[in-house]
């Protein structure tokens, strides 16, 4: 079965972050420098859409 537009979506924003925390000395998991803040927000609104579509 092919990936969905919307899972692709939601492991590129999970890529995006995970990149982001990796590269980025000044965000941890409890802070977040204003990029990574963008970033874990995309992520998380990626997320909750993906997961609340697959219970749905």
């Amino acid at each position: 079965m092919p990936e969905s537009p919307l899972y692709q979506r939601y492991m590129k924003a999970y890529r995006a972050h995970r990149d982001h925390r990796a590269a980025c000395s000044t965000c941890t998991d409890e802070d977040r420098c204003v990029e990574g803040q963008e970033v874990w927000a995309a992520f998380a609104r990626a997320q909750d859409t993906y997961l609340k579509r697959r219970r749905g």
